[in-house]
């Protein structure tokens, strides 16, 4: 064999170069294809409503886990739904007690309702920074604040992200984790079982960003107060009021300022037990002291203490409450006529929400103060409950 032929036969024994383009094109292939599956699907699924896709019955209609990732779903949800010139903002209290479309709001629509599950004053401030960034008719602010969004021991949730706020549409990182994370996949799967068990309850979040709380009418009320409480001392026992929280929410005055828009601010509601186990941690001097802080920066609308809605007889099914913080929307609204001016209804209270100032402050803390001591005469069992609870959640921490 001469050479030529030897280089010849070499040649033939080394496939040709199109047989290697054709091999890894299968290869990419093969491993793109189940990647781009489960993007199409979560994306069709959409488990915590990232995407906006249509629900359908018994399909993709009830998200058992959309909840739990609210401050990703509201950084979105807060950028698609244009104009709004109404926000509402807050804590779960008040995501799940003030309807953005109640009869009281009529003259600032749309409204939309950004209260997120937990939050710190921090991630409020943030959150309400993003609206404004994407925003540009809003006019008012409705903020709901609670005693313990300002617990310097109260970390932000492990799902806030700071990357994904005052953006205009989605983060890459967010995209990739909604198509293709586990996570994502089980949320989707998890989506599905649950639609096809549970009835269409239409108690999900609405287009305005409301989400009333499901169980309101489920006799368990009563126990959910229990429960609520030791969820209070785990996280609040040994609560301590923080600067920075404060300077948070003088920025969110600032801030309103600035922009032109009308702020108003209110505490809420909670139930009479509830400001009772404040008590039982020996922090109703630094409430006080919160109220006096908080009044020097804006005037507040002060819902809490013990007045006729938040001292309701506790039972299985209240008219009021779903816990011993969570008030219903029949109350919101009662909230929301008081705020906005329109006091000529027979539903709310002459008791129910004063406007509180660095000139009131005072004599409305001892009216608190004289109106607990009334209540307490009446309801010794309560606060046996309450003192209970805390007790078991001492001993329990201890062991």
């Amino acid at each position: 064999m001469n050479l030529s032929q030897a280089l010849q036969a070499k040649a033939r024994s080394f496939p040709k170069k199109s047989n290697y383009f054709r091999y890894y094109f299968i290869l990419l292939l093969s491993a793109l294809i189940p990647v781009a599956a489960v993007g199409i699907f979560n994306y069709l699924i959409d488990p915590y409503d990232v995407f906006n896709t249509p629900n359908f019955l018994g399909v993709n209609h009830e998200k058992p886990l959309q909840d739990n990732n609210d401050r990703l779903y509201r950084a979105l949800d807060v950028i698609r739904n244009k104009p709004i010139k109404t926000l509402i903002i807050g804590s779960s209290r008040t995501k799940q007690g003030i309807d953005p479309s109640a009869p009281s709001l009529s003259g600032g629509q749309p409204a939309y309702n950004l209260a997120i599950n937990g939050p710190n004053i921090y991630e409020v401030r943030r959150y309400l920074e993003h609206a404004i960034a994407n925003q540009d008719q809003l006019k008012k602010v409705i903020l709901g604040i609670d005693f313990f969004m300002f617990n310097q021991n109260l970390k932000n949730q492990a799902t806030f992200s700071e990357k994904r706020l005052e953006k205009h549409t989605i983060i890459v990182s967010d995209l990739i984790n909604s198509l293709f994370s586990i996570d994502a996949v089980d949320a989707s799967q998890k989506t599905i079982a649950t639609s096809r068990k549970v009835q269409d309850l239409k108690d999900g979040y609405g287009d305005n960003g409301f989400r009333p709380n499901r169980n309101m009418n489920d006799d368990k009320t009563k126990w959910r107060v229990k429960q609520s409480l030791g969820v209070y001392f785990s996280f609040h026992n040994n609560y301590e009021l923080s600067q920075n929280f404060l300077d948070d929410f003088r920025k969110i005055v600032e801030l309103c300022q600035k922009n032109n828009i009308e702020l108003i601010v209110f505490i809420s509601p909670s139930h009479a037990v509830h400001w009772e186990a404040v008590r039982a941690t020996k922090r109703w001097d630094v409430l006080e002291d919160w109220k006096r802080e908080i009044v020097k920066i804006t005037p507040v609308w002060d819902f809490s203490g013990y007045n006729s809605i938040t001292t309701e007889a506790i039972q299985d099914r209240m008219d009021n409450y779903v816990d011993d913080s969570h008030y219903k929307p029949s109350i919101g609204n009662r909230i929301l006529e008081r705020v906005m001016g329109k006091n000529d209804s027979t539903q709310v209270p002459q008791d129910f929400g004063l406007l509180i100032t660095p000139e009131n402050i005072e004599q409305e803390l001892q009216q608190i103060r004289t109106n607990r001591e009334t209540w307490a005469k009446s309801n010794p069992d309560l606060i046996k409950l309450v003192e209970k609870s805390h007790r078991d959640f001492q001993s329990a921490k201890k062991n």
